[in-house]
């Protein structure tokens, strides 16, 4: 075995949870999964979501691994690092009286601290996504860490839009002809750059072509789409990238208010009624409750999915109505849903299918995880544009924060792609009153 070796790390049962290949996260390390862990994923293993197909996969790489060797003793992985399993005897470890070893937390921290205890390097890590959990282990003098997968804080996560400050000459290149890029700028596929121009205010956004290596004006839409007018920059961008063809998939976050489900709805009914460039618009949601849940829902899947969907019929009924919005001549939204042009997709049922020729909006994105938003991504067919919605700072599942849902994940790992685009909304546009709630409360 490698002798070499330092760090150790522990890894709890919520990191396993969340993501199963966090056992091969730590290359030329020791990593240990106590045994009360592997006992708590047990129980996990025979639920139908997202949490039991994570257990059932950690218990097929844990058994892949075990042929090698033995699990208690340790097993050499391919990244360098070993592999073991650790049994406590709980009358061997020196905690308080009041800590009840009953509970698998506190069996997690007794392992933490008897490995602790045995290497006194000060190299031992508790890796967990227990908030709780890492207070009291930190407060055994322990180090301890949350897995995030080395996101980076959302603070500075990738914008989509940045700023550049240019001369009148190069500003008038740009408006005419787009401006090659210059070795000293970095840009991203699909990057929007508001152009300054250093002798008076005037401002262009243009985004950047990787193709062409250029900063091309980005296109804006006067008369509006489907009826709604951008109301600011960002919005703009984000009309511009979903009306873009090349751009297979479009991500807003922003946070309550900022126009991002309607936008996206008044691009999908123009690109599908207008331009005749997809064949049905697919909304989805994920399903979770802000507060307690109501129970179970009468009715078929339409019936149970209305309440979830309200927010999109609202935005739908406000298209349609809208005094300066294109009549369609389908009759409104309840004649296009009846005719199975838009149609309300559960994602529990996403799995296994391919999803060609739609205008697909995933709302309230952030309420995914990374392995959820995969499997949604992954069903896009051919000629299918995907838009996720979302805001970071909101989020509803409890086994997601700001940096680990599946929406900021995208964010981060799509931004070099050229088939991607992003753009952050700032601004609300919803009300006065929703704004100002939305800054202060």
């Amino acid at each position: 075995m490698n002798q070499k070796i330092k760090d150790r790390y522990i890894l709890d049962t919520n990191v396993l949870l969340y993501e199963p290949n966090s056992i091969f996260a730590f290359p030329n390390a020791y990593v240990t999964i106590p045994f009360s862990v592997i006992e708590e994923i047990d129980h996990f293993k025979r639920e139908f979501n997202e949490t039991g197909r994570n257990a059932r996969f950690v218990s097929e790489i844990l058994d892949k691994i075990r042929v090698q060797g033995s699990l208690t003793e340790g097993i050499e992985l391919e990244n360098g690092s070993i592999l073991s399993v650790f049994i406590i005897d709980e009358h061997a470890v020196n905690l308080p009286a009041f800590v009840n070893l009953g509970k698998n937390s506190n069996k997690v921290l007794a392992a933490t601290t008897l490995i602790h205890q045995a290497y006194a390097d000060n190299n031992t890590f508790l890796v967990t996504n227990d908030i709780n959990l890492r207070v009291r282990v930190s407060a055994l003098g322990i180090n301890v860490t949350a897995y995030e997968e080395k996101l980076p804080n959302l603070e500075k996560f990738y914008q989509g839009l940045s700023s550049k400050t240019v001369s009148l000459k190069t500003f008038d290149l740009i408006s005419q002809k787009g401006l090659a890029l210059e070795i000293s700028d970095n840009f991203h596929a699909n990057q929007n750059v508001a152009i300054l121009n250093d002798t008076d205010d005037q401002e262009l956004i243009c985004r950047y072509q990787e193709s062409a290596k250029k900063l091309i004006p980005i296109e804006t839409f006067p008369e509006g789409i489907w009826g709604i007018r951008a109301r600011n920059r960002e919005q703009e961008i984000a009309l511009d990238l979903m009306m873009d063809q090349s751009v297979h998939v479009v991500i807003l976050a922003g946070k309550a208010g900022t126009g991002k489900t309607l936008l996206a709805l008044a691009v999908a009914l123009e690109l599908m009624l207008s331009k005749s460039q997809y064949q049905k618009i697919l909304v989805s949601r994920p399903i979770f409750p802000m507060g307690r849940d109501m129970g179970y829902l009468p009715g078929d899947i339409e019936q149970k999915m209305a309440p979830w969907m309200q927010p999109i019929f609202d935005n739908l009924e406000f298209l349609s109505s809208n005094h300066s919005s294109p009549r369609s001549k389908t009759g409104g939204y309840q004649r296009l849903l009846e005719m199975g042009l838009i149609e309300l997709e559960p994602l529990t049922y996403i799995r296994g299918r391919s999803i060609p020729h739609r205008f697909m909006i995933v709302d309230e994105a952030q309420n995914l995880t990374p392995h959820e938003l995969k499997t949604i991504v992954t069903r896009v067919g051919v000629d299918t544009k995907l838009v996720l919605t979302g805001d970071p700072y909101q989020i509803d599942n409890p086994y997601v924060d700001t940096n680990s849902n599946g929406l900021s994940h995208v964010i981060e790992k799509f931004q070099k792609f050229s088939l991607s685009g992003h753009v952050n909304l700032i601004h609300g546009v919803r009300s006065e009153l929703a704004e100002l709630a939305s800054n202060i409360l």
